[in-house]
């Protein structure tokens, strides 16, 4: 998450979230499609929230209904605009402005498929703009090759003069390797004036924002670039092969990160880990490991090959060989697979063993405990030390309800036997291989 910064907050900001995104070809609107485990529209939020806007604008459009309602569950706090019609960014923008009419001071407008831009960047756009006692200040970046974008024309002092679509380009605006990223501050009053003189004559028959640029200057007020150094931040998603390269970047850059600080990553390039993830040092992860979400692995720990773990915490130590798991808890040198599955609720206990094909649900395992092969441990308490033998099944569900089996510390399991829940195995008692359990068991 961006930190919010230190300095004076800005007056809104309006995040354009309205377009059809039709090249994803996708039910799902674009901006909840994800990298790194957070959807496009939730990193352009918390990048806004960087320059703490008074107030925070989102403008919906296509497929309105689902962005709402992921709004109202990342982010409730903010305002939302309706773009009812397409008709270019500049409508997009004045339909922003709609739930704030007499905005005052600085209004940045940014977008929400920008997933790498960062409110670090949102924040020196500010204090460029501060800095020159801009009308508007533009975020840019040079490229190799400009392909579609906006290109950036400036005049002898180094100011932007204009932007200029790339459909409108004269051969010699074509040349320009400076872009447009599509991310602004205005000044209220600026804005408010140059969208009214917006018109559509131009190749696209659309309202473009970037025409408030030509308006400032043309008004007699300053318009400077901020270059960005790292292009990524700038670049939009229109497709899932952008998504694709974005969250292959997105995960060098993690973990990279993570490398530096201390863990071994055999093999970055097959090793996926979101941005939600805490990892200590001298964790190793080998190639096929994939972390999601709130999922916190501990000093000394060992994950991998061929695993993923969703909201999982690994202990010290630990191992997880070839295993999914999921809302689980695994303890300080505990192991775990190959061919594991932990199901939400499992709690493995210190130096626990947990085998192959043995799969978890709503369990709690005792420290020492050994669960080696071909298991299932559903809606239990396995006691410190005890053993279960392979094909042992806990029949936790009785076509009706769940019920819970307990077995006492150091209790003994043979292979193959059934326990019919509820019941309850004493601490240290013995049940025979092949045994179905349908009452208590005491100690022998």
């Amino acid at each position: 998450m961006t930190a919010p910064t230190s300095e004076p907050g800005v007056a809104a900001v309006v995040v354009l979230a309205a377009g059809a995104g039709t090249r994803m070809k996708s039910r799902t609107s674009k901006l909840l499609h994800e990298v790194a485990g957070r959807t496009l529209l939730s990193c352009a939020v918390d990048a806004a929230r960087a320059v703490s806007p008074e107030r925070l604008v989102v403008v919906v459009g296509h497929q309105r209904e689902q962005v709402q309602t992921h709004l109202s569950e990342i982010a409730p706090d903010v305002t939302i605009a309706v773009q009812e019609q397409p008709n270019g960014t500049g409508d997009a923008v004045r339909s922003g402005l709609v739930p704030i009419p007499d905005v005052q001071g600085e209004v940045v407008v940014t977008m929400g498929d920008v997933p790498m831009l960062s409110g670090e960047t949102l924040a020196e756009l500010v204090a460029t703009h501060r800095r020159h006692g801009d009308a508007a200040t533009v975020l840019t970046t040079v490229l190799d090759d400009a392909g579609s974008y906006g290109r950036v024309v400036r005049d002898a002092d180094g100011q932007v003069t204009a932007i200029v679509e790339r459909k409108d380009c004269t051969p010699e605006q074509v040349a320009i390797r400076e872009i447009n990223a599509g991310i602004y501050v205005f000044d209220a009053d600026v804005l408010r004036a140059g969208l009214a003189s917006l018109t559509t004559d131009n190749a696209q028959g659309e309202l473009y924002l970037t025409d408030v640029i030509r308006y400032a200057r043309s008004s007699g007020g300053r318009v400077h670039p901020q270059v960005l150094t790292d292009a990524w931040q700038a670049e939009g998603i229109n497709d899932r092969v952008q998504l694709a390269a974005m969250g292959k970047e997105v995960n060098r850059r993690i973990c990279e990160r993570w490398m530096r600080a201390g863990v071994t990553i055999v093999d970055p390039d097959t090793t996926w880990i979101e941005d939600t993830v805490s990892i200590e040092q001298d964790v190793t992860l080998l190639p096929g490991t994939h972390l999601r979400g709130a999922t916190t692995i501990k000093s000394g720990a060992r994950v991998g090959p061929d695993t993923t773990l969703v909201d999982v915490e690994v202990d010290e130590d630990a191992t997880v060989t070839r295993s999914d798991c999921t809302l689980a808890l695994i303890g300080a040198r505990a192991t775990v697979g190959p061919y594991a599955l932990l199901r939400p609720g499992s709690e493995l206990g210190e130096e626990v063993r947990l085998g192959t094909f043995v799969e978890t649900k709503n369990a709690r395992v005792g420290r020492g405990a050994k669960i080696p092969h071909v298991a299932y441990v559903g809606d239990a308490e396995v006691g410190a030390e005890a053993n279960i033998g392979p094909g042992v099944v806990f029949g936790n569900y009785d076509g009706a309800a769940k019920h819970h089996t307990e077995v006492g510390r150091g209790g003994f399991i043979g292979a193959g036997a059934v326990l019919l829940a509820p019941v309850t195995v004493a601490d240290g008692a013995y049940v025979a291989g092949g045994s179905v359990i349908t009452d208590d068991v005491a100690r022998g």
